[in-house]
């Protein structure tokens, strides 16, 4: 006898402008299963999950939660159902402290107005302990390693009743050793009996995690099957409809010359550039602490490689980036750029990347307007301008409905994919690309590298910021890792693995760092031939 479905979509569809999101879709999960949906960037699986936790609403179709039709509003009455969802750019206040972020909204009470902390703090050490989580509850949230605040973020939907967890991109700030951890938790949980829905790009998490995985192409679900009856290859076939074919990446040497971009011991501190919103306290303790987003950062990045960026997230890296491009100025250090024409590919698209209430065609001409191609007399060349974009969305296979479309109606992966052909066709002399391919399908993640790769071999000096380790050995001539603001080791791809990065990473040991120019080459060696 087979058990009901616990979540049941029939026929859902939705449609943004000229954009068929959702096509018909039909969606299962099961009581006590992991189930993955993968699919090509604006397939629509996450548009199908916003309307399941009742963030969009459908045009057509019904859903059933537990063999009862239910009209989802909002993510508040999807919560009632007992339906959870962890995104993966947390909903967590900083300030507060994980108990007070876990409780927010369901903050339980003696006498029906007295807050009870004690209660909500046995309670939920009850929870992590139970799952093997080490979350200090009265630290604040932005004093955390980044995969304790996950770890929060998981303890906050339980708390809240969930039964039915949806996590989008779970493991895309995590370290490898940090992976294993969460996928234990998840098992866990599913041994308890809850569900859970996963979106991911990951198919060799997929095939760890996963016992079900449906396909999305193209608004549709093309095929959901056991995980035991598939592989990575039949994944990616079925996404893209298509055989997959590696492009194969030739790296051409380069001669090594005078650096591009050469950072000489920066420093930047926690209290640097703050503004009105940070209190006082903060910046007394910071004076205290001496602690700092940046401690002598010294790394020099040549024409005609790429340097990697690794580290877990919150360790320095976006402040690298961040004062790299004029968003903070520095304590003390020097930082010297030889080229004019620098492109910025933003980690956060939506703050830096696009104006998500603007035109496609407008989005991809940002900071490039006035430039005589798209502008005359002060005046801008629709025409141009339209031209350009049609020719890039071509190029880079981003999916739209009209140009003129406002961009926030194209999906999150065919946003980034808008921003990286905007820096890229530019023919920039410096790129500095921070998690270039977060979001984007395999086959949209080996089109930008291959982009990267072209104009690492026409001299272009590049600085690599990614979670991503695979994509970092992938792609790096030198890897830089960052570990509490500092740079504690700078390796080969073809001399080091991911463990060894993740250990970095984690602060666990240091590659010994010489003052000699030995680890500033850009061989990461002295080369006296």
């Amino acid at each position: 006898m087979t058990h009901a479905p616990i979540i049941e979509m029939r026929g859902i569809s939705k449609q943004f402008a000229q954009v068929q999101a959702n096509d018909s879709v039909d969606f299962l999960l099961q009581r006590g299963e992991i189930h993955a949906i993968v699919g090509e960037n604006g397939a629509g699986k996450s548009t199908l999950m916003k309307i399941l936790y009742g963030l969009y609403q459908a045009d057509a179709g019904e859903i059933f939660v537990d063999g009862n039709r239910a009209n989802i509003a909002s993510p508040r009455h999807a919560m009632r159902l007992g339906l959870g969802m962890v995104q993966q750019h947390f909903t967590l206040i900083p300030v507060f402290t994980a108990l007070q972020n876990i409780v927010l909204a369901k903050e339980p009470c003696k006498f029906g107005v007295i807050l009870d902390d004690r209660e909500a703090e046995k309670k939920i050490k009850a929870l992590a302990t139970q799952l093997g989580f080490d979350v200090p509850l009265n630290t604040p949230i932005e004093s955390l390693p980044i995969g304790t605040q996950q770890h929060t973020e998981i303890l906050k939907v339980l708390y809240h009743g969930a039964d039915i967890l949806i996590m989008d991109e779970p493991t895309a700030v995590l370290a490898p050793q940090e992976i294993e951890g969460l996928f234990n938790c998840l098992r866990r949980l599913r041994n308890e009996g809850k569900s859970l829905i996963i979106i991911t790009h990951k198919l060799d998490e997929v095939m760890a995690i996963a016992d079900t995985v449906t396909v999305m192409r193209r608004g549709q679900a093309v095929n959901t099957c056991a995980i035991t009856d598939t592989d990575p290859a039949m994944l990616a076939e079925m996404m893209l409809g298509e055989p997959v074919i590696p492009s194969a990446l030739t790296r051409e040497q380069t001669e090594h010359t005078t650096p591009m971009l050469c950072i000489e011991g920066v420093t930047l501190s926690e209290n640097a550039n703050i503004g009105r919103r940070h209190r006082w306290r903060d910046v007394l303790s910071n004076r205290e602490t001496g602690k700092r987003h940046l401690n002598e950062i010294s790394l020099d990045v040549f024409p005609g490689e790429i340097v990697g960026i690794a580290g877990v997230e919150g360790n320095g890296q976006t402040e690298l980036v961040e004062v790299l491009t004029g968003l903070r100025q520095i304590d003390s250090g020097t930082l010297t750029l030889n080229g004019e024409r620098v492109a910025h590919i933003p980690a956060d698209r939506h703050r830096h990347g696009v104006s998500l209430n603007d035109r496609i065609d407008d989005n991809f001409i940002v900071g490039h307007h006035k430039i005589r191609r798209y502008c005359r007399h002060g005046m801008l060349r629709r025409k141009s301008i339209q031209r350009s974009a049609l020719n890039a969305m071509d190029k880079y296979q981003i999916r739209i409905g009209n140009v003129s479309d406002r961009i926030r109606t194209l999906s999150g992966g065919n946003q980034q994919k808008v921003v990286v052909a905007r820096e890229l066709e530019m023919n920039p002399e410096v790129i500095i690309a921070a998690h270039p391919t977060r979001g984007l399908d395999i086959h949209a993640a080996e089109f930008v590298h291959t982009r990267l790769i072209h104009a690492r071999n026409r001299g272009k000096a590049i600085l690599l910021v990614s979670s991503e380790l695979d994509e970092l050995l992938h792609l790096s001539d030198r890897i830089a890792v960052m570990s509490d603001g500092k740079i504690v080791g700078i390796v080969k791809p073809t001399e080091t693995d991911k463990q060894e990065l993740g250990a970095l990473m984690l602060g666990l040991h240091e590659v010994e760092m010489e003052t000699s120019t030995a680890t500033r080459t850009f061989s990461g060696e002295n080369d006296d031939n």
